[in-house]
C-alpha cells in the first residue's frame, strides 16, 4: 500500500484512541525534516481529534532539542567544537519529562526549548496542557542504542524516521548553517564535518524505525526542514 501524508495523520491519531497519553518521536539526521513532519502532523491533528477529545490542544510538539547541554558546560567538557553529537545532550533529562509526560499526573508541564539564533536551550519555554494526549516529539538519536540513550525509546509509543537523500540534506544544511549566521565555509565545513559523522551514525538506526518517512510525503517539502 503506498504511503501518504493522509495515512501519517491516521496512524499518528490512532496512537491515543484509548485516550492515554503517548509520545510519538520522529528521528533522523540533521536536515531530514524532523521538525517539518513534526510541525505537519500537528497542524493537520489539531482540528481532527480522536473521538472524545476536543480539538486542538490535544496534541502537543515538544522537540528534543531543548536538551542541548549550554555551550558554557561543552566548553566545561571540552566538546564545544561537536556539538550536536549524542554526548552534547541530556538524554536522561529528555527521559524524565518524557516519563513525566506519559505518567499524566499534573495539569501542565514546561519543557525546554531551542533557540536558533543563539544556539541555546531556553528552559520552561513549552507549555503542555493536560488536555494534551498526543506529543509529537523529534530529535536526532531517538533510536539509538547507546545506554544514556536506551531509555528515551522504551518511552516512546512509535519513533518514525525522516528520510532524505544525502546531497539534498547537505544542502539544506548548509543553507541553515549560514541562515544562522555561519559563512559558506564554515557552514560547509560543518555539515560535512560534525554533522555528517552524526548523521552516519544517526542512519545506522534507521532499520529500528516503525516506520520510514520520505521527504516527498511532507507539504512543505520545499523549505529548509531541520
Amino acid at each position: 500500500m503506498t504511503l501518504t501524508f493522509d495515512a501519517l495523520v491516521s496512524r499518528a491519531r490512532n496512537l491515543v484512541a484509548d485516550g492515554r497519553r503517548a509520545v510519538l518521536g520522529i528521528a533522523g539526521p540533521p536536515a531530514a525534516g524532523k521538525t517539518t513532519l513534526a510541525e505537519e502532523l500537528v497542524a493537520a491533528l489539531a482540528p481532527a481529534p480522536p473521538p472524545g477529545l476536543s480539538a486542538g490542544q490535544w496534541v502537543a510538539h515538544v522537540p528534543m532539542d531543548g536538551f542541548h547541554l549550554a555551550d558554557v558546560e561543552l566548553e566545561r567538557l571540552g566538546r564545544r567544537d561537536r556539538k550536536g553529537a549524542p554526548d552534547t545532550f541530556d538524554p536522561l533529562g529528555y527521559a524524565a519529562l518524557l516519563r513525566r509526560l506519559i505518567e499524566d499526573r499534573d495539569e501542565l508541564i514546561y519543557a525546554p526549548g531551542f533557540e536558533r539564533v543563539i544556539e541555546q536551550p531556553i528552559a520552561g519555554a513549552i507549555p503542555i496542557p493536560r488536555a494534551a494526549r498526543l506529543i509529537v516529539s523529534e530529535g536526532n538519536y531517538l533510536l539509538l542504542e547507546a545506554a544514556d540513550w536506551r531509555p528515551v525509546r522504551e518511552l516512546l509509543a512509535e519513533v518514525w524516521y525522516a528520510d532524505l537523500d544525502r546531497p539534498e540534506r547537505l544542502r539544506r544544511l548548509i543553507e541553515r548553517h549560514v541562515r544562522f549566521g555561519k559563512d559558506e565555509a564554515a557552514a560547509t565545513e560543518w555539515a560535512t564535518g560534525t554533522d555528517e559523522r552524526n548523521a552516519e551514525l544517526i542512519a545506522a538506526t534507521r532499520t529500528a524505525a516503525d516506520l520510514v518517512v520520505p521527504a516527498g510525503l511532507l507539504r512543505g517539502v520545499g523549505s529548509p526542514p531541520s
